[in-house]
């Protein structure tokens, strides 16, 4: 194993400035212990007196031991037009008492004279005199060379002008920053390497951001060139087009590389992580994310799962448990009995290949699949559909009928769903009506109602999201709106989640198949319980 890198996390800073990401000071404080529970070095907790938010986090954040993680402040260097010891925000960042203080600051003339609007001179004594003024109040010192492949393109010797005067303010950690994201993995490494000639000594850290999606190879890259501190946020959070993301650099580093970034075993603890995360910032997890993404090792193809069901490492380059992850089996019309037989044994089904409930099961989700059905997602569905075909599937009510009714009284007033259901159950007929917001609610709310006099543990049952999704229209069969549409219903109770799905031409008719599928899962799987 190599030395260790050091990870600089900066998802409550650098994260919070994506769009539709907003942090209070209860989810920063929530994100720092589970950032630290991962095990990161430095957890940048934002800019101290920059708004309320940050202020009160670096007081609140006093009030918790940190086993792994130190809280890094994040400032610039002292306004132009006053002295380090009169800058109002280096008072605040020391009276917030981080265990670090990052500073930034200008490296690329265009910036100095257009953003700062002062001369080049004047830019380079503001760098030294504010991180000389700061460096006897803080245990760590980290310099941020804002824009510094632009500018080391830009007049090469005034860029690292702009790093010797950090360094001889006494910045440990010269983090070199890529902030327009634009710089290719190529020049990168060239201009890297050309630091390190001139500073052999120096310790260097990379900050970049993904404009050109090019962020994860650069921070890797630049590990290679000698860097030893990466800064990212975890799923690639940041302005624009994000950050680093962290997510792909640390596991890339500890299996590919072989660097340490985090302590023993923590690796694993990596998806739950970036879940976490993307829970609190109310972003909805990209499933395709390499690493920790739910379809990272989801196999579909049966070729594929044949071969994957011999040796993973057919079509996977690392095991999913090393991060946290799982490996999944999808079915679908490319399915073969391999998807088939390895799904029965993930619900703990005993199926041998000369079953032939295997065969029939695998003719009925391909049958399915070609009218629009889609049990990749929709597992639930598929388990009772697995169940039913080796005899195990239970009828616990008869439709007798439904119907269901949406009307509008005046113009300014919502619309008015109602639905009426007639179920048998035994010998017993319950018909029951209700109301709902729009006609699946109300059709929801009336099933249940009949069902809750025989199966009071559907009280326990939540319809928790809904989807529909307009099928490519068989012109021949059902032009325009007639097309089919695919309803997927999520539910969950306190023991679980599992989505159900209905295919039809008539958006209810949908809706009340995934429905029916949904209330019949959480029917069986209690029954498998008791």
């Amino acid at each position: 194993m190599n030395t260790g890198i050091q990870i600089y996390d900066t998802t409550l800073r650098d994260g919070a400035q994506s769009e539709e990401i907003h942090f209070t000071t209860a989810d920063k404080v929530r994100l720092t212990q589970k950032l630290d529970e991962l095990g990161v070095a430095y957890i940048e907790g934002g800019w101290p007196g920059s708004n309320p938010t940050d202020s009160q986090f670096f007081q609140e954040i006093k009030n918790y031991r940190l086993q792994h993680s130190k809280i890094t402040a994040f400032g610039s260097t002292h306004n132009p037009k006053t002295t380090p010891e009169n800058d109002l925000s280096f008072k605040q960042a020391l009276l917030s008492d981080p265990q670090a203080i990052t500073l930034f600051g200008k490296t690329w003339d265009i910036h100095v004279k257009e953003a700062l609007r002062i001369s080049k001179e004047r830019n380079l004594e503001l760098i030294q005199d504010s991180l000389a003024y700061i460096r006897p109040h803080i245990r760590e010192l980290f310099f941020d060379a804002e824009h510094f492949f632009d500018g080391f393109k830009a007049d090469q010797a005034y860029a690292l002008a702009c790093l010797d005067k950090a360094i001889q303010a006494g910045a440990e950690v010269i983090v070199l920053c890529d902030t327009n994201g634009g710089t290719l993995t190529t020049e990168l490494k060239e201009i890297i390497q050309s630091v390190r000639e001139a500073y052999p000594h120096q310790q260097l850290g990379i900050h970049v951001h993904n404009d050109c999606e090019l962020a994860v190879a650069n921070s890797l890259q630049a590990v290679n060139c000698g860097v030893r501190q990466v800064q990212g946020t975890i799923n690639g959070y940041g302005e624009r087009c994000g950050n680093a993301n962290l997510s792909s650099i640390i596991p890339a580093l500890e299996l590919k590389m072989q660097f340490k970034c985090l302590p023993e075993g923590h690796l694993k603890k990596l998806r739950n992580a970036a879940l976490y995360i993307a829970e609190v910032s109310n972003i909805r997890p990209f499933i395709r994310q390499p690493f920790v993404g739910k379809a990272a090792f989801a196999h579909k193809g049966g070729i594929h799962v044949s071969a994957v069901r011999r040796n993973p490492l057919t079509y996977e380059h690392i095991p999913p448990e090393s991060v946290g992850n799982k490996r999944r089996v999808l079915l679908s019309d490319l399915s073969g009995q391999s998807n088939i037989l390895f799904k029965a044994k993930q619900f703990g089904i005993p199926l041998e290949k000369t079953d032939p409930a295997v065969k029939e099961v695998l003719v009925k989700v391909k049958e399915l699949e070609s009218i629009g059905y889609e049990y990749a997602v929709a597992e639930a569905s598929f388990e009772l559909l697995l169940n039913q075909a080796m005899g195990k599937g239970k009828k616990y009510y008869t439709l007798l009928g439904f119907r269901v009714t949406d009307a509008k009284t005046q113009e300014e007033n919502a619309p008015f769903s109602e639905a009426t259901v007639m179920i048998q159950v035994g010998g017993e007929i319950e018909h029951t009506a209700a109301t709902g917001d729009g006609p699946v609610n109300a059709l929801d709310n009336a099933l249940r109602k009949g069902l809750e006099i025989f199966y009071p543990n559907l009280k326990d049952m939540t319809l928790m999201d809904f989807k529909v999704r307009v099928l490519t229209p068989n012109q021949n069969l059902c032009p325009g709106t007639a097309s089919r549409v695919r309803v997927l219903i999520e539910s969950g109770d306190q023991h679980d989640r599992w989505v159900t799905v209905g295919v039809s031409e008539n958006i209810v008719e949908a809706s009340w198949q995934a429905l029916v599928d949904s209330i019949n899962y959480k029917l069986f799987k209690d029954d498998q319980r008791r």
